[in-house]
């Protein structure tokens, strides 16, 4: 019964984790979206190739968080609790995605 428990609550642990990390994760990419267009917009984005830049280190600040979480909590990634942590990514970004097209859809649809 303890057993089962504790299962359950590493696995929220890991769930709600991973689900921080995707959501800070998409909120980062959300203001350089913002700040991109801002830019494309004053015309001041030189070339083609700088539509995104910046998005190699969030990525890498993406990975770096994992690690650390890896690090300093252990638990969260025994057996097959680093599955819940990679689903609470999956889910904390998506989420952050969904909540940017809704935004957007509301804003197109008040614009007509």
């Amino acid at each position: 019964m303890i057993t089962g428990l504790s299962d359950i609550i590493a696995s929220t642990a890991a769930l709600v984790a991973g689900g921080i990390i995707g959501a800070g994760f998409g909120v980062i990419q959300e203001a350089a979206r913002r700040r991109n267009e801002r830019l494309q917009a004053a015309g001041r984005l030189s070339n083609g190739w700088a539509v995104m830049p910046g998005s190699g280190k969030r990525v890498a600040f993406l990975l770096i968080a994992l690690v650390l979480v890896q690090i300093f909590c252990p638990l969260l990634f025994s057996n097959d609790t680093k599955w819940w942590v990679s689903g609470g990514v999956a889910a904390g970004y998506g989420i952050m995605l969904a909540i940017d097209l809704r935004r957007r859809l509301l804003l197109r649809r008040h614009q007509r």
